[in-house]
């Protein structure tokens, strides 16, 4: 793991003055076809945070044009070359904190600790898949790796940083050259990356990147994804859209990682630790306001401590009020996260502390006595609230935790190590933590869901395969 970034800010200032967000082709910046622009609004002042380059179709052919053009001299360098580049990219990131710091503050609302999370997991990343991309391929004499071609990568908001290193550093690391799709919530901090990776050394035209308005994104996409040049997709974001990304690469048979939403389940079983589950669970639901993919959406928790926990978890969530705790990135997250507060309490559900939205500000929330007939129940809350599930016995809590057509993360808790890990090994998730938080991340180690939180995997040796290609070549005497 690389070394954490310090921020140089202590407070989240006011909303800076509105930055130029343009696309990033061929190494440089240059405006849409047609000069299109439009504007990103800062969430918590409701002022214009940026105005970015909208891209459209013809913009995405440009793109990913350069990007075919320059796969034969960026995938001729050698696996250290390229390895020494990611950790100079590495290297660099504190001299990019300040900017990206402003624009995740402008774009997202981050706060200071958000932000230094996202550098230094885009460090760690780059670092790991240097060292990746360093290690000897394991296979016989006569089949060789090469790298699969122009990869499409399209990344989220809530962790543009971390998130959208991960979608460009993975790909680039083994040779390929790649076109990203910049989420319409932060089109300047995606932009970014490309000047950062620039300025680390990587070739012109090795990395582009489109941004584009709302109403023009499915244009976008389905043009990057179409083109012949393009040979894999990764994509993290929300099932839904996931869903959508995954039906255009099936028409041209484009393979595909999909690392998609999440409804992960903390499981606090009758010997746990309450003070320190409580602790692990309120960082899992409420940092970055709830809206990570692993965050803690569902506590099911033995009813013999039940009562314990909740005190304790209370004691955590009520000091985390708005400015403490992130803004919500748009006012339609904040109306449908009120509307599954109303909807729970109408059908009996006790609200703790926290409560509905208030524009785009949101306390933490904690929810109990969550039954199935409830929305909460099943759906993604991608917020800052929990759910308390009070069960009976461990069988009836790994059955609540599997039924939910999500599977990425979870969390169980207990003294017993043996017996969490058998708990553990039932559930339907691609990530487990015994006695840690449902929200970690080690870019070292095979990361995605199961269900309908996707396939594929971010990290570790695992994910050499899905950015290169097999090919097995004999030689006849």
């Amino acid at each position: 793991m690389g070394d954490a970034v310090q921020m140089p800010h202590p407070q989240r200032p006011e909303a800076a003055a509105t930055a130029i967000a343009t696309l990033f082709a061929d190494g440089g910046s240059r405006d849409a076809i047609g000069g299109a622009t439009f504007v990103r609004l800062n969430p918590v002042t409701d002022l214009v945070a940026t105005i970015a380059a909208a891209g459209r179709a013809a913009d995405a052919e440009a793109l990913t044009q350069i990007a075919a053009r320059r796969f034969a001299s960026w995938s001729a360098w050698s696996s250290q070359d390229r390895a020494a580049l990611m950790r100079r990219a590495a290297r660099m990131i504190p001299e990019y904190a300040d900017r990206f710091a402003a624009a995740m503050r402008a774009e997202t609302g981050a706060t200071d600790d958000w932000i230094a999370f996202n550098l230094t997991v885009a460090g760690d990343v780059l670092h790991a898949t240097a060292d990746l991309a360093e290690a000897a391929p394991d296979t016989p004499p006569d089949v060789v790796r090469v790298p699969a071609g122009v990869c499409v990568a399209i990344a989220p908001w809530n962790a543009p940083v971390a998130l959208g290193m991960r979608a460009v550093a993975f790909p680039l690391a083994f040779g390929n050259t790649v076109v990203f799709a910049a989420s319409e919530l932060c089109p300047l901090t995606h932009v970014l990356l490309g000047h950062l990776l620039h300025d680390a050394g990587l070739p012109a035209g090795a990395l582009n990147i489109i941004t584009t308005a709302p109403d023009h994104a499915q244009e976008v996409v389905e043009t990057l994804i179409a083109h012949p040049a393009v040979r894999r997709v990764n994509f993290t974001g929300s099932t839904r859209v996931g869903r959508i990304v995954a039906g255009i690469a099936a028409r041209d048979l484009k393979r595909c990682l999909l690392e998609l939403g999440g409804k992960s389940p903390f499981i606090v079983l009758a010997d746990a630790d309450i003070e320190r589950a409580a602790d692990a669970a309120a960082h899992g639901a409420y940092l970055n306001a709830g809206q990570i993919c692993m965050a803690t959406d569902r506590i099911i928790v033995d009813a013999t401590v039940a009562d314990a926990f909740v005190a304790a978890l209370v004691a955590r969530a009520a000091a985390l009020t708005a400015p403490h705790i992130a803004p919500l990135a748009t006012p339609a997250i904040a109306a449908r996260l009120s509307a599954l507060i109303e909807d729970a309490t109408a059908k009996g559900a006790i609200l703790r502390t926290g409560g509905p939205a208030r524009g785009q500000l949101m306390d933490a929330t904690i929810v109990d006595h969550v039954s199935s007939m409830m929305r909460i129940y099943h759906e993604e809350c991608f917020g800052p609230i929990v759910g308390i599930y009070r069960t009976g016995s461990v069988e009836e809590a790994v059955t609540i935790a599997n039924d939910c057509d999500y599977g990425l993360s979870s969390a169980v808790w207990g003294r017993d190590t043996a017996a969490a890990r058998a708990v553990a090994d039932q559930l339907e998730t691609g990530i487990c933590h015994i006695n840690g938080a449902t929200v970690a991340d080690d870019p070292t180690r095979p990361f995605g869901g199961m269900k309908a939180s996707g396939y594929g995997r971010f990290g570790g040796a695992t994910c050499l395969d899905e950015f290169t290609e097999l090919r097995w070549i004999t030689t006849q005497d």
